[in-house]
């Protein structure tokens, strides 16, 4: 049986499976890859990795490979390569979980604006500091509490 879906709108993955695929390149002494980019090899271990992690669903191993292998291609871009670059691996699981999620054309890829601003959002969480926050009509002012 053919496995097809929509290429101009790959299906959603479950963000496991593309961890499992980076935690074998990671594993395999390849963990560089959303910096150098993945070579043949790399996106032969990654499928490898997907079609036994879902080998009882073939459409859902092509899609979370997809989707790994244009992770790997949107940090290609100059913003996200220098993000990566100044937070490491702390970018990995916020990445993977956007990556799963998010619309993938699979001629144009991900739109790397648009992954950045997610990225960006995943990293702060929206947490307002406390000194930068408004004051409300029944707030003390900061000064005055301290005194």
């Amino acid at each position: 049986m053919a496995t097809t879906f929509d290429l101009s709108d790959v299906p959603a993955s479950n963000a496991a499976d593309l961890a499992a695929a980076m935690r074998s390149l990671i594993e395999s002494g390849h963990g560089l890859v959303l910096l150098n980019g993945a070579t043949d090899t790399d996106l032969d271990a990654a499928r490898a990795t997907l079609q036994r992690r879902l080998h009882a669903d073939p459409q859902q191993a092509l899609a979370a490979f997809l989707r790994f292998r244009h992770l790997v291609a949107v940090f290609g871009a100059r913003r996200l390569h220098s993000m990566m670059l100044q937070n490491g691996y702390t970018l990995m699981a916020p990445s993977i979980a956007i990556a799963a999620n998010m619309r993938l054309n699979s001629k144009r890829g991900f739109n790397p604006q648009r992954f950045l601003l997610a990225l960006n959002e995943a990293l702060n969480g929206n947490i307002v500091p406390f000194g930068a926050r408004a004051l409300l009509p029944g707030d003390a002012h900061p000064n005055l509490a301290a005194a």
